[in-house]
């Protein structure tokens, strides 16, 4: 799943492509990736609009228009896809089984944007204002921004009883981190992920604020490194396997300490942790 990293890279590498670009049409070819939204009501609000700025906040990609906004979420396998033109589009998407995916294109003026989910999770939606969005209004404060700050953090982990994993991945609290950044976080603060958020002394949270910082900002540098290719449909994000310390890493041992790491379930979810070196 595309977590803060991931869309910010995204993120970063799309805004030459579209910035200042206008949005000429708007073809949905599957329904489904804009509901709850209907497409009528997508091509309304994005149609002969300009985009001014692509933005990011938690995993959410914005593209803010010169009146109203797009907000495209990944999920678990959405990605964004480019065609040099109309006639690209239409010769190489969703002809067969083995055609390029795409769910949405944005016909620009200078070429078209095709978000894809295959598995038909991700969403596109349009909105007049960003707090018309219940997904961007529910947003706590996002990872990497200035506002993410160690008393900010340590405030919202006082007020907490939840288990410490299932804490990092609430949105409503801190926005950007997944299953995969929140286990890498906790192996390198030292923290047992079932430990009440409360609990945490002071030099703690300091210490899981710092990793977590950390462990997105490595992240993100390997996602831009190399960036992503939208024009290869088949892209994806390569390397981060040479910064994971923790995660997918079953009965392997502990790159600190050697102890077997483990697996266990939080939330309907793979934690993976190490339980001699994580108190």
């Amino acid at each position: 799943m595309p977590e803060l990293p991931e869309v910010e890279a995204v993120a970063r590498t799309l805004r030459p492509l579209v910035q200042g670009e206008r949005i000429c049409c708007l073809h949905v070819f599957h329904p489904i990736a804009v509901k709850p939204q209907s497409a009528h009501r997508l091509a309304a609000l994005a149609t002969d609009r300009l985009v001014e700025r692509v933005e990011r906040k938690g995993k959410y990609l914005l593209l803010m228009l010169d009146r109203g906004l797009l907000t495209l979420h990944f999920k678990l396998d959405g990605q964004l896809v480019w065609f040099a033109d109309e006639n690209e589009l239409f010769r190489r998407a969703n002809a067969n089984e083995k055609a390029v995916h795409v769910d949405v294109a944005f016909e620009l003026t200078k070429g078209v944007l095709g978000f894809a989910d295959r598995r038909h999770f991700g969403r596109v939606c349009a909105w007049n204002a960003p707090e018309e969005s219940p997904g961007l209004a529910s947003l706590g404060v996002d990872a990497l921004s200035k506002d993410f700050t160690v008393a900010t953090f340590s405030s919202l982990l006082a007020a907490s009883v939840r288990p410490l994993k299932d804490f990092l991945l609430d949105q409503t609290r801190v926005a950007g981190l997944g299953n995969i950044y929140s286990c890498e976080s906790l192996w390198h603060a030292r923290l047992d992920p079932r430990r009440r958020a409360k609990s945490l002394k002071p030099q703690e949270a300091t210490r899981l604020h710092k990793a977590i910082v950390s462990v997105l900002a490595r992240a993100l540098e390997c996602c831009l490194h190399p960036a992503p290719d939208f024009r290869d449909s088949q892209w994806w994000f390569h390397g981060l396997e040479k910064i994971v310390r923790v995660y997918g890493r079953q009965d392997e041992p502990c790159r600190r300490c050697g102890a077997a790491i483990q697996r266990i379930e939080q939330g309907g979810r793979s934690t993976y942790w190490c339980p001699r070196c994580q108190k």
